[in-house]
């Protein structure tokens, strides 16, 4: 079972979501160019309906090549129109034209080659386009404007962030449920495609448990005795000695955070407070936590904030929808977002 998702404040909106593939766009932002030559062919797709894997196996099929030389930096969702780099590895051999995958659902939009293989997390960022329709109070009898409680609340996300909560996607329909059964020794994944979505379905299950506790609090976004901080933009990770002026101004300002297990063999590095609150937590997923270590995966940190870039919005005159348009890290979701601002409902 998924842990409740404690919020930081309660909500005031509901709204549709995902009424249409336009309701969710994103844009894949690597931050860097391609080298322009290499052993490594890097296509732009357009997809609509599928998802990432999907869409590098059509490609994959397209080349005459394995799935084992396909990557990409993150999964982007079924339901919407997502543009994403994937690379495959095709040491020696022409660049095709993929002409074979092209459909209604995939579409390429540029090709380069590059010495270097897209690896997760090497994308700069993700740009989304969301489309809210059907805007209203949660509460049915407020009869008072909704624009200037919003830009209220959209005001507080872009300053001060939100809760850096891995989306439901990444827990599919029944993740947990066979992630729990394979290290029961009950289930056997099918492919190495999906040993690592379950192995990051158990990680991402106990972050959120952990996050939602520190929500639950208060202090998700303060220093903890203990914690262990993360410099904003970057997976770098460090212990302060405790809190002082400079650490208490760098946190105001966002140019760190506080961070979560990612869980696996290795030391977290928290301790005092943090590492009981953590133990405490993860003690109720003790089958996941033992499968990650026994399994081999690497403990990480994760931030707990995630900070908000470029957010707009824009109210319909004609109808109550509400488009979104902000910028998030690579790695993260934009459901966290959505998650401090209403209660959404899709199809």
């Amino acid at each position: 079972m998924l842990p409740v998702l404690h919020r930081t404040r309660p909500l005031l909106f509901a709204a549709d979501f995902k009424q249409e593939s336009a309701d969710f766009c994103v844009d894949e932002e690597l931050g860097f160019e391609c080298s322009g030559e290499g052993e490594h062919v890097w296509v732009l797709v357009r997809k609509t309906g599928i998802n990432t894997v999907e869409a590098a196996r059509r490609l994959a099929r397209a080349a005459a090549v394995d799935m084992r030389n396909v990557s990409w930096s993150g999964l982007k969702d079924k339901h919407g129109i997502c543009r994403q780099w994937i690379s495959l590895q095709m040491p020696g051999k022409e660049t095709p034209s993929f002409e074979a995958a092209l459909s209604d659902e995939l579409q390429i939009e540029q090709i380069q080659r590059n010495h270097r293989k897209l690896r997760r997390g090497n994308h700069r960022s993700n740009r989304f386009v969301i489309r809210l329709r059907n805007l209203r109070w949660l509460d049915s009898s407020n009869t008072s404007d909704i624009s200037a409680a919003l830009e209220q609340q959209l005001q507080r996300i872009s300053a001060e962030g939100v809760p850096n909560y891995f989306g439901e996607q990444r827990f599919g329909n029944d993740n947990i449920s066979k992630v729990t059964a394979w290290f029961g020794q009950q289930y056997r994944p099918r492919n190495p495609v999906e040993k690592g979505l379950l192995l990051s379905a158990a990680r991402s299950l106990i972050f959120n448990a952990v996050l939602s506790e520190r929500v639950a609090i208060g202090n998700w976004n303060q220093y903890l005795s203990g914690d262990v901080m993360n410099l904003d933009g970057s997976g770098s990770v460090f212990v302060p000695e405790a809190l002082d002026e400079t650490l208490a101004q760098r946190l105001q300002q966002m140019d760190i955070h506080p961070t979560g297990p990612l869980w696996g063999r290795g030391d977290s590095r928290v301790t005092a407070d943090v590492l009981e609150l953590e133990n405490r937590i993860v003690s109720g997923f003790a089958v996941l936590a033992d499968g990650l270590v026994r399994h081999g995966v690497e403990a990480a940190r994760r931030s707990l904030r995630l900070p908000v870039q470029a957010l707009h919005y824009r109210l319909s005159d004609s109808r109550p929808d509400l488009e979104l348009t902000f910028s998030l890290p690579a790695g993260s979701f934009a459901t966290a977002v959505l998650h401090e601002l209403i209660e959404y409902n899709t199809l």
